[in-house]
């Protein structure tokens, strides 16, 4: 076997590989004394049918696998004996001409292989970045408690309907005819939940202002919620595609009115939160602990923004890159057959854009011995759920129940990509910024959330 790698222009690779006869005869006819022993031939005994039956009928095709299978192998290792940094997969080459495996060998493949740019970044004390420390003030430390507050809040029974409060109203909906009167075989729908304060248009939100209990309503659900047949096919109890059929108005007679009343600032809500065990004793001590939550949350979104801060600072040092483009959209098709060449052509210079920071990365990932582990994926899985936790108020999540929740995460092959780039950026994070110099900037959560949002 012969195999020649050229690159010239240092991107796009051409490899060529001679196969001789010697590098599959051995493979081959091992495969078909295993095909005639196990092979069930009218006429013949097991194990006894005559190998030239076996070769016409097999022959092309164990042939075949063979030399794909030494293709790969011999491909894939020169490449790694080599250290070429392929990008993609290898693509049969279109220089590549017809291959007769019926014809004696050598036989000669080709293939265009992309290379990764050549490019150097170091990164040191000279080098300075900003990092975003976020300010636990009062304010913050004030919505959180309003948070928990509304989350273990709850809904006692009123007699009339404050605009200005979170009133739920439950009550009879009745079609109207055109005259105002209930139509017969109409749409009837009891005990209706209704929150007012969500309606879209203003003048069919007022009529509720001031309804007590037993008062009745009329109102048009298609007019209180335009656009959004869903809303109104859900408060009707019928089919989004029903709603066209319905767009007159409805009585609404009110049963019951409940008004959401948030919990008390007092030792149930602190347990509610953070457990029986906290040694939470005074108001202080639980806006304390929530301070202590919300820097060890935000250190996260801190270095969030420092990725991409650094990722900017990176890709403007290195500039520009020269790609292998033709090769590269070529394996960007083939991986997307389904989408046609029109998605290659509108996604391909984000692609290249994604592609560069990897590049970046991952040399500054070998330069620092940086490496990732599974340890370092389950805590990435570990940080979604509890940060998917913690948006339902839920913040002493058990352990075990935390670990059980992020194996199930774990278990889908699509997240774990995710989740080994989100371990890269921590782990990146924390030793580029004892590397370069930070220029510390400390700003309020409304402010850095204007920063990560520009």
């Amino acid at each position: 076997m012969k195999i020649s790698f050229e690159n010239a222009d240092k991107v796009n690779g051409l490899m060529t590989i001679t196969v001789e006869e010697a590098d599959y005869k051995d493979e081959v006819e091992k495969t078909l004394k295993d095909y005639r022993k196990r092979a069930n031939v009218p006429g013949f005994r097991q194990g006894q049918v005559p190998m030239g039956l076996i070769k016409r009928q097999y022959g092309p095709q164990v042939k075949m696998e063979a030399i794909n299978k030494i293709l790969g192998e011999n491909l894939q290792k020169y490449i790694t004996d080599n250290k070429i940094q392929m990008l993609g997969q290898p693509m049969g080459s279109e220089s590549q001409e017809a291959v007769d495996l019926e014809k004696p060998a050598p036989y000669v493949f080709k293939f265009d292989i992309a290379v990764a740019p050549e490019f150097k970044i170091e990164l040191n004390g000279k080098n300075k970045i900003d990092f975003y420390e976020i300010a636990v003030d009062d304010k913050l430390i004030d919505q959180q408690v309003d948070m928990f507050q509304s989350r273990a809040g709850h809904y006692d029974k009123a007699e009339s309907f404050d605009p200005e409060q979170r009133d739920l109203l439950k009550g009879d909906l009745r079609e109207l005819d055109e005259n105002g009167n209930t139509l017969e075989g109409g749409i009837t729908v009891e005990g209706a939940s209704l929150m007012p304060q969500y309606i879209k248009v203003e003048d069919q939100k007022k009529l509720f202002d001031g309804a007590k209990l037993g008062d009745i309503i009329t109102f048009n659900p298609t007019a209180a919620y335009p656009d959004n047949e869903i809303e109104v096919s859900s408060l009707l109890k019928i089919k989004k595609e029903e709603v066209a059929e319905h767009k007159g108005n409805f009585s609404y007679q009110i049963t019951e009115i409940s008004r959401f009343v948030k919990a008390e600032n007092n030792e149930d809500l602190w347990k509610n939160v953070y457990g029986e065990d906290a040694d939470i004793k005074t108001e202080a001590d639980f806006r304390n602990k929530i301070a202590e939550g919300l820097k060890e949350q935000l250190k996260g979104d801190s270095d969030y923004k420092f990725i991409q801060d650094l990722r900017a600072y990176c890709e403007k040092k290195v500039g520009e890159l020269t790609f292998p483009d033709a090769i590269l959209k070529r394996i960007m098709l083939a991986n997307n057959q389904d989408k046609g060449e029109e998605f290659v052509e509108k996604n391909y210079a984000q692609s290249i854009k994604e592609l560069t920071w990897h590049l970046i990365k991952e040399q500054l990932a070998n330069d620092h011995d940086i490496k990732v582990n599974d340890d370092d994926v389950r805590e990435s899985a570990r940080q979604m759920a509890r940060a998917q936790f913690a948006q339902y108020g839920m913040t002493n999540v058990p352990e075990d129940y935390l670990n059980g929740y992020a194996d199930e995460l774990l278990k889908k092959r699509e997240n774990i990509d995710n989740f080994v780039e989100a371990a890269l950026d921590r782990k990146l994070a924390a030793v580029i910024k004892d590397v370069v110099k930070l220029n510390v900037k400390t700003v309020s959560l409304e402010e850095f959330n204007k920063l990560v949002s520009e």
